[in-house]
């Protein structure tokens, strides 16, 4: 046993063993973890050195066995690899979606990678309104469905979760999280530091700014929950075997050239099957290179320590005190410690021999987390460590596990990239796996997640997965505000006039490896420099860094400081005229033999129209969500090394997305060109091009004096393009808004982009011309009615429950993906519609409000910015009817809406069509 007790030193706490004798004092046998450091013992002692999990029960098994446990079968629908929380959660799943005919394969006992060593906790609330009903989903198959199908406990204890605040800025985020809850019925309560006391009479609460306690949050057994999902998907068929390591994957190219899984090989046989999930955890880099899959995720150490018994603890709920960095899960009579550091480990040479193994726990590292536990319960200052528990846990760039089918091999899915969370979203994320599987699409929105949410250039490239994976890690805990942005992994990719941008005081943000402008401050340029890992591994910081000082000053879930910057370049785009460089937009053309019926069947709208006209549309899924949308032209075959005109045969389109979005939009277009087996190119030119987009009043009179071409609306009118000069250079020119006013887009050849940008902004000067970035465009889109794929358009949404259903040629007979389902939803009428709120007070909202009609949640908002022609602040969210009904217009305005924000509440006025130029008058030239 090793005892905890504090020394303090420079302000600071360290560990006797270590830090105590670097000061040369000495430490008593079984000495207590912290001590004063004037105080001498006689002998030395050393931190404990057992390593082992707290849980009564593993799946380990000494000796080990000299086969597999079953006969390996010679074809399945479906392989799964790994037998932890996904692997387990997947197969069951799929069993009970009806495909039987699947294995999974583990190459020691069930839980013998990472997650027999798991905390096994789960949260409820997180900033997310899918990972709330993931995490719901979870919570209910461990606590209650396993139970009922199996009449096996499973481990699942619901002893509650306390939320630490120890600052407003904490709270308040806690506050958004209750509010999101209550739209899902989950019971939570802000409680005062003197009722947190009287609910943890242990807890240390005198520099507590208050907390937020959840009861029914809970902890999970790893090896109760995993043997009982694995004996409820064998008595539904499936086939769970162990000590079977993979050794190849088979893929065969079809007669298309697709690449897709044929075969799983194991050391003892082949199986035959069209589908392998991955669910390997931080072995998944390695079984993806066997198909040619890059697997963006990194293997770290991830430790805890168990403590001994703890007088008093028994029953106490599960704390998180994310300013500290620290958890303290309850384990029985006593507690689990741990943490997310700064500087943690990487483990660089994954090895296959690896089962039920822990590493040696580096208490240098660890040793900042002890310091927050002992100050928030402080009768850990006198209690023994009883083990540590430090093992490999696989983290990605974002913090968001990787799932869905692999872009580079069709029928390679993957369920891995949990970064530690892999028990409490494993219900969640094994059920829409199993569903992706199934039906080729997730129930739920699953973009944050999807594989293809990352561009092919980044999947490879280790230092963007190194560096964007340890500040992930090391910011689990901050604060998750409105406006950040990533540190690390900066300036992978960048458009011809990023410099330019850069020497006006441009504020870029990260999309994906795309630098965008952010915001122009007006105080000089704010570059981004190389990441400096916070400091870790003996870097430098980096020094006097105004880009970060920029990001520091808008941690706020008030009006961020630059919200009148912000406004200025609004109301310049409303008034006058304003520039964006919108050039990390996805660029590709569409072309080919089959080109039209794919364009009928791929796009929602119709657009086949005249060459020269551009149509904005969506792309839908089987079920009528929208997986995407964008604008589409109707061009002409042009020369064959032109980026604007290619040459083709047939019909040819030039599609225009969204740059954060352009890779799942590729690969979803591959996908179903490849099932539908038309004849036709997809090309991407998105890095050949930049897009430069003008809009405003003086737009006209700008543009006239730089194109070549009459501008009026009778020679250029709303939803076409043309091929024209624009100082010289050929550009392909596009009457468009994404801000609601009068406008243009240029798209241009990458080399011509700087003097093409230099003339517009020459020529502007006279009409008081200004730059504008992404957090202009947010705002104005908003106050338009304009949707954002990903934020108000999802692919769980419909066109015609997001207001858009003149995207779609339902009046046509032409069939589409997703026509089906929309035309069954149109019959039974809509039981969810997006609708548009406007407050009065002068407040900010981000999104995940909670939304009341008539003192009833009805939905929360989905997205949310302030309209600066209107003054206010103003959300979007779908709302049900709270007795199942349809959400007509009427019941929209019949309701007494409200908004609640942080716990306070909002009157709203609920709106129909956009508040501001519902005619849509400004986007024709009408002022």
């Amino acid at each position: 046993m090793f005892q905890l007790k504090s020394l303090r030193m420079t302000g600071a706490m360290a560990f006797v063993g270590t830090a105590v004798r670097r000061l040369g004092v000495c430490c008593p046998s079984l000495s207590p973890l912290y001590c004063p450091a004037s105080r001498c013992y006689s002998a030395p002692s050393e931190p404990t050195t057992a390593k082992s999990v707290p849980y009564e029960k593993t799946l380990k098994q000494e000796g080990g066995f000299s086969g597999p446990t079953k006969p390996l079968p010679k074809s399945a629908d479906a392989v799964v690899i790994g037998g932890g929380s996904l692997g387990c959660q997947t197969i069951y799943h799929l069993a009970k979606m009806g495909m039987t005919n699947v294995v999974l394969l583990e190459r020691d006992r069930l839980t013998a990678g990472t997650t027999w060593h798991t905390a096994g906790l789960l949260w409820q609330l997180r900033p997310s309104d899918v990972e709330v009903e993931l995490l719901a989903h979870t919570r209910q198959v461990v606590s209650t469905d396993l139970e009922q199908e199996t009449g096996l406990h499973t481990g699942w204890i619901q002893n509650g979760g306390l939320f630490i605040a120890s600052n407003k800025q904490r709270l308040d985020e806690y506050k958004r999280l209750m509010s999101l809850g209550k739209v899902y019925g989950i019971e939570s309560h802000v409680l005062s530091p003197a009722e947190t006391k009287d609910l943890y009479p242990l807890m240390n609460v005198d520099d507590l700014y208050g907390t937020l306690y959840v009861p029914k949050d809970g902890t999970m057994d790893p090896a109760g929950t995993c043997t009982t999902l694995a004996r409820a998907a064998s008595a539904l068929g499936a086939t769970v075997i162990e000590n079977c390591p993979v050794t190849g994957v088979q893929v065969h190219t079809d007669d298309l050239g697709v690449k897709r899984v044929k075969a799983v090989e194991t050391v003892y046989g082949m199986i035959q099957t069209p589908c392998l999930v991955n669910c390997t955890g931080v072995w998944a880099v390695k079984l993806g290179r066997m198909a040619g899959v890059n697997v963006p995720l990194i293997a770290m150490h991830h430790a805890y320590v168990v403590t001994e018994r703890i007088e008093g603890i028994q029953n106490m709920p599960n704390v998180r005190d994310h300013d500290a960095s620290v958890y303290l899960r309850l384990q029985g009579d006593a507690l689990s410690v741990g943490g997310y550091e700064s500087n943690p480990i990487f483990w660089e040479e994954v090895s296959d021999k690896f089962g039920f193994s822990l590493f040696d726990l580096d208490w240098d590292i660890f040793m900042q987390h002890i310091e927050g536990a002992i100050n928030r319960v402080p009768a850990l200052e006198k209690t023994g460590i009883k083990s540590t528990v430090c093992g490999p846990e696989s983290f990605t760039a974002d913090h968001k596990p990787l799932m869905g089918e692999a872009p580079e091999v069709r029928g390679f899915f993957l369920g891995c990239g949990f970064n530690s969370a892999g028990m409490m979203l494993g219900g969640g994320c094994g059920k829409e796996l199993a569903h992706w599987i199934i039906h080729g699409r997730p129930e739920k929105d699953m973009y944050g997640y999807d594989i293809r949410r990352f561009h092919h250039s980044l999947t490879n490239n280790k230092r963007w997965i190194r560096e964007r994976s340890h500040e992930s890690y090391a910011k689990n805990y901050s604060v998750v505000f409105p406006f950040d942005e990533p540190l690390a992994g900066r300036n992978m990719r960048k458009d011809p006039i990023h410099k330019l941008l850069l020497d006006q005081g441009c504020v870029f943000q990260e999309r994906h490896g795309w630098e965008r402008p952010g915001w122009f401050n007006k105080e000089g340029p704010a570059p981004v420099l190389d990441y400096d890992y916070y400091g870790a591994y003996g870097i430098s910081c980096n020094d006097r860094y105004k880009y970060n000082e920029l990001l520091g000053k808008e941690y706020t879930f008030d009006f961020p400081p630059h919200h009148d910057v912000i406004k200025k370049e609004c109301l310049t785009c409303r008034n006058a005229v304003a520039v964006f460089d919108m050039s990390y937009f996805g660029k590709f053309y569409l072309m080919g033999p089959d080109a039209k019926k794919a364009a009928d069947w791929l796009f929602s709208a119709d657009v086949n129209k005249a060459v020269g006209s551009t149509i904005y549309t969506c792309m839908l899924n089987k079920r009528g969500g929208a997986e995407s949308d964008l604008t589409v032209s109707c061009i002409e075959p042009g020369s064959a090394h032109s980026p604007l005109s290619p040459a083709f045969e047939g019909e040819g389109y030039y599609l225009a997305i969204g740059g954060g979005v352009a890779q799942h939009n590729w690969s979803h277009i591959q996908a179903v060109l490849q099932d539908e087996g038309f004849d036709c190119q997809l090309l991407d030119y998105s890095d050949d091009m930049g897009m430069i987009s003008i809009q405003g009043p003086k737009s006209r009179d700008l543009l006239q004096e730089v194109l070549d071409t009459d501008l009026s609306n009778e020679a250029f009118p709303f939803s076409t393009h043309k091929v024209v000069k624009a100082a010289g250079h050929k550009v392909r020119a596009m009457r468009l808004s994404f801000v609601g006013e009068m406008g243009w887009e240029l798209h241009v050849p990458r080399e011509s982009c700087v003097p093409v940008y230099q003339a517009v902004m020459a020529t502007g000067a006279k009409h008081g011309v200004c730059n504008a970035g992404y957090r202009a465009i947010d705002s104005l889109s908003i106050e338009k009615g304009y949707r954002h794929w990903h934020a108000d358009l999802r692919p769980d949404d419909t066109p015609l429950e997001a207001g858009l259903a003149f995207t779609c040629k339902l009046k046509s007979s032409v069939p589409f993906l997703g026509r089906e389902a929309l035309e069954a939803q149109r019959a039974r009428g809509l039981h969810r519609r997006l609708i548009c709120f406007t407050i009065d007070e002068k407040v900010p909202m981000f999104g995940l409000e909670a939304i009341f009609r008539n003192g009833q949640p009805v939905g929360h908002v989905r997205r949310a910015d302030y309209g600066f022609a209107i003054d206010k602040t103003i959300g979007y969210g779908y709302i049900r009817n709270p007795d199942g009904g349809v959400v007509s217009p009427e019941f929209v305005r019949s309701g007494k809406f409200t908004l609640e924000r942080m716990g306070v509440v909002y009157k709203a006025q609920a709106h129909l069509k956009s508040p501001f130029d519902p005619d849509n008058n400004r986007v024709k030239g009408i002022y």
